[in-house]
């Protein structure tokens, strides 16, 4: 399985902008072009681990949400990616996700 170059991109743009940078001022932050940085928010170019650790140093972010979409640390880690999923069922289909997730919640383990 391969990484979504896009959605990593969307993810950096989005963590860059809630701190308040522009591509300018994360490219100087990394000691990069601004290009590089409009490429890999785009989702043209590939970042290696080491990009990958120093830029999510500079946003305060974890590699696992840039690469990933979730924070395991986080108590609602997959709400987003589980509200994006719904978003395109019908109401039938979501009714049924609403029963199966009440038998997973209410399950206690005990047999």
């Amino acid at each position: 399985m391969g990484f979504d170059y896009e959605l990593i991109g969307k993810r950096i743009r989005k963590a860059r902008e809630i701190k308040g940078f522009t591509q300018e001022n994360l490219a100087e932050e990394l000691d990069v072009s601004n290009a590089y940085i409009s490429k890999i928010e785009r989702g043209k170019t590939p970042i290696n681990l080491e990009r990958l650790s120093e830029l999510c140093a500079v946003l305060e972010e974890t590699p696992e949400y840039i690469l990933s979409g979730t924070n395991s640390t986080s108590r609602d880690f997959l709400r987003g990616e589980i509200m994006e999923m719904l978003e395109g069922c019908s109401a039938e289909k979501i009714k049924l996700i609403a029963q199966v997730v009440k038998q997973i919640v209410e399950f206690d383990g005990k047999a």
